[in-house]
C-alpha cells in the first residue's frame, strides 16, 4: 500500500487518545487480575504468586521472553553474585565517556567476538534504540547524507516511540508491515533510506531479511533492525535470526539491535555495529551514552556467564529443546505463526475483553499468558500471547492447549460471552 502520508511532528504520538481507547480494557485486565502480578520464580517456568494476584498459589508462566530458560540458570545467577562481590559495588554514577567498569569493557569484547561485531552495551534495548536512532536521522551513520527514516507500521514500541525525536531531524514515514515494494519505490524516489524493523517481531512473525538484503545491494539501503527476540534461539553461538543471516562482515549499512535479557537469559541491550567510524559515534554521541546509566555490575557479570553458556555444548541442546516445545504446541494449536521456528504464538480472539477473559480462564488453571489488546497489537486483533521456552515441561505445554481449547470454545458457543460474563472452568 505505500508510505502514509507525511503527518505533522506532533501526530507521531497521540497520547491521550491512546489512553482513551485502552483505559476500559486494561481496567478490566487489573480487575479480573491477568496483569500486574507478583511473584517469586521457582524452578524453570514456575512462579509462585503472591497475594497481589489470583490467589496466591504456583502457576507456570508463559509470559517471560526467557526462550532457552537461561534466566534463573545457576551459572547465570552466579555470575552476576561474582561480579558484585570481586568489584564490591553495583553502579558507578559517572558518565560513560569518562569512567567505566573494567567488567563492562570485557563483556562487549566477548559479546564482540560471540556476534562478530562492534557491540555497545547499554541498559536496555529501548535506550539503545533512542541512542542510535537520532544519530541515524542526523546522516551522521550514513555518510553526511540525512536520510528519510522508514519505519515498518508493527515495529516494536521502543522504536515508534522515537518517531517524534526522529522527526526533529529529518523526514520519517511509516511503510506498511514488510511491504517491500512500498519500500524500494521509496529508495528509487529518495535515495537516501533507511529502514527501521524487528527482526523478530514480538507479536510473532519476522522481517523478509533476505528481501531486505537485495533492496541494500541495489540501493544502498541502510538497514536497522531490532533483533530483540531472535538472539540466542537461532545461530551456532547465538547470534540470532537477524546476524545469522548477515555477511561476516556487518558493515557500514547495517546495525543490529538486541536484547541480553530475554533468550541471552541476562539483563541489558546491545548494538552491533560494523565499523570503527559508526562505534566512535555511537560512543561520543548517543544520549543514554552519555547521560544514563551504564549496565550495572549483576548485569554485566549475568551477561558474560551467558556468553560462556553461549560458547558450550549447552546452547545447541537448549535450541533444540526449544524446537521440539514449539513443535509440541504447534500441533495442537492452529495461529497464524504455526510452522515457525520462533517460539512467540498469537492465538486470536479478536475482541479485547474476549481475550482477557480467556487469560483469566487460563490463569484459574495454573498457567500464565498475556493478553494482547490495543496499544499493545492494533485495535479488532487482541489475543493471547504465548512464549513458548526450552525449559517449559512438555505436560505443561499440552496442558496450556486443553485450556486454549476451552477458552476458544467458551468463546464459540456461550452467548455469555457477549455480556462480558467471567468464564468457568
Amino acid at each position: 500500500m505505500g508510505p502514509s502520508p507525511q503527518p505533522s511532528k506532533a501526530s507521531f504520538r497521540d497520547t491521550a487518545f491512546v489512553i482513551e481507547q485502552a483505559a476500559g480494557h486494561f481496567d478490566l485486565a487489573y480487575r479480573v487480575k491477568v496483569m500486574g502480578l507478583y511473584g517469586r520464580s521457582l524452578d524453570k517456568r514456575t512462579v509462585q504468586l503472591s497475594s497481589q494476584g489470583l490467589g496466591a498459589g504456583a502457576i507456570v508462566d508463559f509470559v517471560r521472553c526467557s526462550y532457552l530458560g537461561l534466566d534463573n540458570h545457576p551459572q547465570i545467577v552466579r555470575g552476576a553474585v561474582d561480579a558484585i562481590a570481586d568489584y564490591g559495588s553495583v553502579h558507578w554514577s559517572c558518565a560513560r565517556t569518562r569512567l567505566s567498569f573494567a567488567l563492562l569493557g570485557d563483556l562487549e569484547a566477548e559479546i564482540s567476538q560471540l556476534f562478530r561485531a562492534r557491540v555497545v552495551a547499554f541498559s536496555s534495548v529501548m535506550l539503545a534504540n533512542l541512542g542510535a536512532l537520532p544519530l541515524i536521522a542526523s546522516g551522521h551513520l550514513t555518510g553526511g547524507v540525512k536520510p528519510v527514516v522508514a519505519f515498518d507500521r508493527l515495529c516494536h514500541a521502543s522504536l515508534a516511540y522515537h518517531k517524534p525525536v526522529v522527526a526533529a531531524e529529518t523526514e520519517v514515514v511509516t511503510v506498511d508491515h514488510n511491504d517491500l515494494p512500498a519500500l524500494e519505490a521509496l529508495c528509487k524516489s529518495r535515495g537516501c533510506v533507511a529502514y527501521i524493523c524487528d527482526g523478530v517481531y514480538s507479536m510473532g512473525g519476522e522481517a523478509p531479511l533476505q528481501e531486505l538484503r537485495r533492496l541494500q545491494e541495489r540501493h544502498n539501503l541502510f538497514l536497522y533492525i531490532d533483533d530483540a527476540h531472535g538472539i540466542s534461539i537461532l545461530g551456532a553461538q547465538g547470534e540470532g535470526f537477524a546476524r545469522g543471516q548477515l555477511p561476516d562482515d556487518l558493515g557500514p549499512q547495517t546495525i543490529i539491535a538486541a536484547s541480553l535479557g530475554k533468550g541471552f537469559g541476562a539483563s541489558g541491550g546491545i548494538l552491533m555495529l560494523g565499523s570503527q567510524e559508526h562505534e566512535d559515534v555511537v560512543r561520543r554521541y548517543a544520549q543514554p551514552y552519555a547521560f544514563s546509566a551504564a549496565p550495572n555490575l549483576a548485569a554485566v557479570g549475568a551477561a558474560l556467564a551467558s556468553a560462556t553458556i553461549h560458547r558450550s555444548d549447552e546452547l545447541p541442546r537448549l535450541q533444540a529443546c526449544l524446537q521440539q516445545r514449539i513443535d509440541v504446541f504447534d500441533q495442537r494449536i492452529h495461529t497464524p505463526q504455526k510452522g515457525s521456528r520462533l517460539p512467540i504464538r498469537l492465538v486470536p480472539f479478536g475482541d479485547a475483553e474476549e481475550a482477557i477473559l480467556a487469560a483469566k480462564l487460563l490463569l484459574e488453571g495454573g498457567y500464565y499468558v498475556s493478553a494482547v489488546f490495543f496499544p499493545t497489537v492494533p485495535r479488532g486483533a487482541a489475543g493471547l500471547r504465548i512464549c513458548l521456552t526450552a525449559s517449559h515441561a512438555q505436560d505443561d505445554i499440552l496442558r496450556l492447549c486443553t485450556l486454549i481449547d476451552a477458552a476458544q470454545a467458551w468463546r464459540a458457543f456461550d452467548p455469555a460471552a457477549q455480556a462480558g460474563a467471567v468464564p468457568c472452568r
